[in-house]
């Protein structure tokens, strides 16, 4: 066993846990949404065919936001397809995904749905195949009030109260040559602000999200950035980031140490954004919306050419195991140390593919192991994030250098007191007893409870829905100052504190 130390002192703060920051995303892509969120004649569905099954567990997952329909999807989508009488939809082609389009599920589906779930919509626009004018009759579509010709044809279609959608993408990864429309950094810049400029006339009051780098290691990674800011900096509020991580040879230590890759690219558009304010002497400061995120082991499944025209086919339906349970914990825990610049976070997707929730044509829905360390982040992480520097050996990784064998994030409710602490013991062979000295005496573990340190393979299946689940643990001990935690090799844990006096209250 080795040991490692970290302070909490609720007198140093990053920043408010940001409420968006527990988000997730619908994809017009494989099972997402039709079989996933949507399945007419299940046992499960209502009378408009969504699923209250997995409404439920989105519910218990946390979610707060979720971006829609994409993705590579949006950037061939026409948003007019999917609305109105559904036996007048046309089935279309989803050029992105190489699938047929049915458009029984759209915006006013989707905004129902949202209803049900209790979460707040996040819509991207298309400006791919389209443009500023598009892009301004859907908001004027979904949220001008009535009497003008797409606000009226909203109310034909039986929605007679509008959407109020605050947060729009301005498109999906237009940096990747992979994307219908793709463009290059000034294209999209342009593009982006005269759109931006012209939203904003519908509807002054939304939030705009422009396109960062579809992944750090693009080639255009911090120039795109600069360069889109560099038109638009004055009309958005956030630039997106998008990440999937996986193992890479056999380097098991970088994959478990994703959250440190996950760090540097925040840091590094913070950088650039900043960098833009300064060149400016702008006093705006733009914030992240890191919408789409997780684990994803690419390299085993087929690219964009692989489906051939089926409606809803099975596309990346990853099996995650525990291991990737607790990267996808750790990679919360850089999302909150990150409160200050990062406002939106979105797990990508929300079912079946690469997803929290799994479901089977007329079958039940199930959690996936990365469901949990979401789950738990969500419901404890409240108040505000403390600033962590834990002091930990380090581990050497081929692909990224040496990490922190321990990794540690923590929030504190200033309400009642409770501390929240996450901790991630990546070393695969040893435990870490981790020593936390705490600023505020007194106090007393209300719960303490591991995912990992054994079955790292295992997964949870639609036979087997509770394999791996996390469990409690009393291995820990408290004393004056703080508080002692054994914490199993490749594991997360969440410890929950609160003052003695609550808890013996």
């Amino acid at each position: 066993m080795f040991t490692c130390t970290a302070t909490l002192d609720p007198a140093f703060t990053i920043a408010p846990v940001p409420p968006r920051l527990f988000g997730s995303f619908v994809e017009h892509m494989g099972r997402c949404v039709y079989g996933g969120i949507h399945e007419p004649g299940h046992p499960e569905a209502d009378a408009d065919g969504l699923r209250l099954d997995v409404v439920e567990l989105t519910r218990e997952l946390g979610v707060r936001a979720v971006r829609y329909p994409g993705g590579n999807f949006v950037s061939g989508h026409r948003w007019e397809d999917g609305v109105g009488p559904r036996a007048e939809r046309p089935r279309t082609l989803d050029l992105a995904w190489r699938s047929i389009e049915p458009n029984t599920f759209g915006l006013n589906e989707f905004m129902a749905w949202t209803r049900l779930a209790g979460v707040e919509p996040i819509m991207a626009v298309n400006l791919g195949t389209r443009g500023v004018q598009d892009a301004c009759d859907l908001l004027e579509y979904a949220n001008f009030p009535g009497g003008t010709r797409c606000s009226d044809l909203r109310i034909a279609h039986g929605v007679r109260e509008p959407h109020r959608i605050r947060t729009w993408c301005l498109g999906n990864e237009m940096d990747g040559p992979w994307q219908i429309g793709h463009k290059t950094a000034t294209e999209y810049g342009r593009l982006a602000a005269e759109t931006a400029k012209a939203m904003r006339r519908v509807d002054p009051d939304i939030e705009l999200v422009a396109c960062g780098s579809s992944n750090e290691r693009m080639e255009t990674f911090g120039s795109w950035e600069a360069q889109v800011l560099d038109e638009a900096y004055d009309v958005v509020d956030h630039i997106s980031l998008h990440a999937y991580f996986e193992q890479h040879g056999d380097d098991r230590a970088g994959f478990l140490a994703s959250a440190q890759v996950m760090d540097s690219f925040i840091d590094g558009v913070v950088a650039t954004c900043d960098h833009i304010a300064a060149k400016r002497r702008s006093t705006r400061r733009l914030t992240l919306a890191f919408d789409e995120w997780n684990v994803w082991h690419e390299s085993r499944h087929a690219g964009q050419d692989g489906p051939r025209w089926a409606r809803a086919p099975r596309l990346i339906e990853e099996e995650y195991t525990t291991e990737d349970a607790v990267v996808v914990g750790n990679l919360l825990m850089s999302l909150l140390r990150h409160s200050d610049r990062v406002a939106i976070g979105c797990l990508a997707q929300l079912v079946n593919v690469i997803a929290p929730i799994r479901t089977e044509p007329g079958s039940a829905a199930w959690r996936q192991t990365v469901f949990h360390p979401f789950a738990l982040t969500a419901r404890h992480a409240s108040g505000e994030v403390l600033r962590v520097e834990p002091v930990s050996p380090m581990l050497h990784s081929t692909t990224i250098g040496d990490v922190a064998a321990v990794d540690v994030a923590a929030t504190r409710d200033p309400e009642t007191g409770g501390t929240t602490i996450f901790a991630v013991n990546r070393d695969e062979r040893q435990p870490a007893a981790l020593r936390l000295r705490m600023a505020e005496g007194g106090r007393q573990v209300v719960e303490h409870v591991v995912l990992g340190g054994r079955d790292l393979r295992a997964t949870n299946t639609r036979d087997a829905p509770r394999r791996v689940e996390p469990r409690g643990s009393t291995a820990h001990s408290t004393e004056p100052g703080g508080l002692t935690a054994r914490l199993p090799p490749v594991s997360w844990s969440m410890i929950r504190t609160a003052p003695r006096s609550a808890v013996t209250r």
